[in-house]
């Protein structure tokens, strides 16, 4: 995993978000920020980082929000 990608991709995915015109758009990019949020931290706990569980509340809030 490119995790610079990663968090690249879910730093964009927040700004999209943050960004939308519509509802629906707002909860896509939510969705896709907490895809992402999950990735990062399913790989951070395979490595056993101590980030892994700031990413793991990242990916509920982003849930909560979609």
């Amino acid at each position: 995993m490119d995790i610079n990608f990663e968090y690249a991709a879910h730093q964009s995915a927040l700004m999209r978000a943050d960004g939308a015109e519509r509802a629906d758009q707002r909860k896509r990019q939510f969705a896709k920020a907490s895809g992402i949020a999950g990735r990062i931290s399913a790989f951070q706990l395979e490595l056993g980082a101590a980030a892994a569980c700031a990413w793991s509340a990242a990916h509920l809030a982003a849930a909560e929000q979609s």
